[in-house]
């Protein structure tokens, strides 16, 4: 009897087996039925509400003399041949990429640019062009001191000065 049960049970499990297997086998065999059709998003009536300003978060690094040499050795290593040695943005590299880069040089050119902004696209990328600083790469403190020696370019410089308007005739 004992035997008995023990090829009924393994008969059961024998079928069990090759039925899901049959049934994976046609689920595999079988053509896909296509996807419905899906009616575009229409945007509301209403005009969307304009986004929240982006609240980036202050560098909490204070520069030393230490820090900004090991920013400067970052910079030479991963920034400088588009960027350029000074961060004026005026490279071979650059230009055989069509790329046309800020600036930094002139202080106007990052003044509408918070620290976290910069820290954000140094660490993130920027588009398909420029890489993310890779957190093994580089330390967060590193990346902020970075931020500190990128702004120190435009120090000392002269604003541009504003593009010349034309003068009108006076007529009186």
């Amino acid at each position: 009897m004992k035997s008995f049960l023990l090829f009924f049970a393994g008969s059961l499990l024998v079928v069990a087996v090759a039925a899901g297997n049959a049934g994976r086998l046609r689920a595999q065999t079988q053509t896909p039925a296509p996807a419905p059709a899906v009616a575009p998003a229409v945007a509301p009536a209403q005009a969307a509400a304009p986004a929240a300003p982006i609240s980036y978060p202050k560098n909490p690094v204070k520069p030393t003399p230490e820090s900004q040499a090991k920013a400067k050795s970052i910079y030479a290593i991963d920034c400088s041949m588009c960027h350029g040695d000074n961060g004026n943005g005026k490279t071979d590299l650059a230009t055989s990429m069509s790329l046309t880069l800020a600036d930094w040089t002139d202080p106007k050119s990052l003044e509408n640019h918070e620290d976290g902004e910069l820290f954000n696209v140094i660490r993130n990328g920027k588009g398909e062009k420029m890489p993310p600083e890779a957190t093994g790469r580089a330390t967060d403190s590193e990346v902020w001191n970075l931020v500190v020696y990128i702004r120190s370019f435009s120090k000392g410089q002269p604003a541009a000065a504003p593009a010349a308007t034309p003068a009108t005739a006076d007529t009186h």
